[in-house]
């Protein structure tokens, strides 16, 4: 091969690598598409945990908490608190802040009837079910 680069060259580089990498987008897509119904946990989707959704959303949980990896980054990872601590700590906790320790960040009370601490925590226990390929590898999120 001679030392020179020509113009034939390198359209022939820039071709073949486009073909490459668009092969390669389609294998991808192809194989997302192919394993995403193999994830979906909508069978376990139920009017509690669109309720507790909502008050997820509604008292802007998203604002200080960071669920299955999106929010901020101010309190805990919740994707998977309800594996962590359970459905009794998660209520306990709700209902006893704040906790008003010093030096510690500090969590509203949002005084939550008993009916929507069962929503919150079917809607924890329902992202806590939700195939994430192993994110975090850490329990502790």
């Amino acid at each position: 091969m001679s030392g020179i680069f020509t113009k034939s060259m390198a359209r022939n580089i820039f071709y073949g690598g486009t073909v490459f990498f668009f092969l390669l987008f389609l294998a991808l897509t192809f194989d997302t598409e192919r394993e995403l119904p193999n994830r979906d946990n909508r069978q376990n989707l139920t009017p509690e945990v669109a309720a507790g959704k909502h008050i997820w959303e509604t008292r802007n949980c998203l604002g200080c908490h960071t669920l299955l990896g999106e929010g901020a980054y101010f309190a805990p990872e919740l994707g998977n608190v309800y594996t962590r601590r359970g459905p009794e700590f998660i209520k306990a906790w709700m209902m006893s802040q704040p906790t008003g320790a010093p030096g510690r960040r500090q969590m509203p009370n949002f005084h939550l009837t008993d009916e929507e601490l069962d929503q919150l925590v079917a809607f924890f226990k329902y992202t806590a079910g939700i195939n994430t390929a192993n994110w975090p590898p850490n329990i502790e999120g």
